[in-house]
């Protein structure tokens, strides 16, 4: 576990060194004084230990902190603050984590598949006691059932890395997203029915790129190649992706106390995953129209 937390430190005090003072270069200096207090963890430490939380067995960052941070971890992190204080500090590392995940965006494979999950923040029958995410979060309907939070649109490849995310209301559809996530790739690109739609066809086909999905049950049969058919079969692969994120990386639960926080819980979800040994992949050739598998 020490070796492993020390190689995640040292890839992450990297970015930190060459990231920080160029962001510091394009921030906007306020006219209204303010006292600046020092702080004890530096923004590396502060990142390290939240992506470790995701890749710990822990099911709440409080006991993970308290219970083995504070207790195991201390030679590790000499000037520890307490976890009231660390939580306060999770905002501060919003954009570098942003920025660190970016770094690990997968390849260009020509093979990419899209799929949606629930963030549910809350049970629904305690939605208008939710003040944390009060106008932010949606009350909306899925096949799953009635829910309220928001949408993960997410775009990964045939080697499971993660391409392009985004983070939306819960009702807004899932069609909506997806030029953006797919902006500047080529190849094919795999979803369920809900993606279904012959102008989002339409206009992604002239950069190159082939929307497929199923078709629905009151809709005529049309001729597909086998290439296709064949990735259609695997399409369950970004639903593993999207389980091992709440289930493993527990990218959703319902403790939230700040927006800013279940923000950086969802990056830092999303860099464990990223830098996982081994991720839901499929052997796929689309160049030669072959798909091995």
């Amino acid at each position: 576990m020490e070796n492993t937390l020390t190689t995640l430190f040292t890839l992450v005090d990297d970015f930190c060194k060459e990231f920080m003072p160029e962001w510091e270069k394009h921030l906007l200096a306020s006219k209204a004084k303010k006292r600046k207090r020092v702080c004890n963890l530096s923004p590396s430490e502060i990142i390290t230990i939240c992506i470790n939380f995701h890749q710990s067995n822990y099911r709440t960052f409080k006991h993970y902190y308290k219970g083995y941070v504070f207790k195991h971890m201390r030679h590790l992190f000499p000037k520890l603050v307490t976890y009231e204080r660390f939580v306060t500090l999770m905002k501060s590392v919003l954009v570098p984590m942003c920025f660190f995940l970016q770094d690990f965006k997968g390849e260009k494979t020509g093979i990419y598949f899209v799929d949606s999950t629930l963030i549910k923040v809350c049970h629904i029958k305690r939605e208008k006691q939710n003040k944390v995410f009060k106008g932010i979060a949606v009350k909306s309907r899925s096949t799953m059932g009635w829910f309220f939070g928001f949408k993960l649109h997410l775009l990964i490849n045939d080697k499971g890395e993660i391409m392009a995310i985004k983070i939306t209301a819960g009702n807004v559809d899932d069609r909506k997203p997806v030029p953006t996530l797919v902006e500047n790739l080529v190849g094919k690109l795999i979803g369920d029915k809900g993606y279904l739609s012959q102008k989002l066809f339409d206009q992604l086909y002239p950069q190159g790129l082939q929307l497929i999905t199923k078709i629905k049950k009151n809709m005529k049969n049309k001729f597909m190649p086998m290439v296709d058919k064949l990735l259609l079969r695997k399409r369950a692969i970004v639903e593993s992706v999207n389980d091992q994120l709440k289930n493993i990386s527990q990218i959703e639960h319902s403790r939230h106390r700040s927006v800013w926080n279940f923000t950086v819980n969802m990056l830092a979800g999303l860099c464990a995953y990223m830098l996982q040994p081994k991720k839901p992949s499929i052997r796929a050739n689309v160049q030669n129209n072959f798909v091995k598998i």
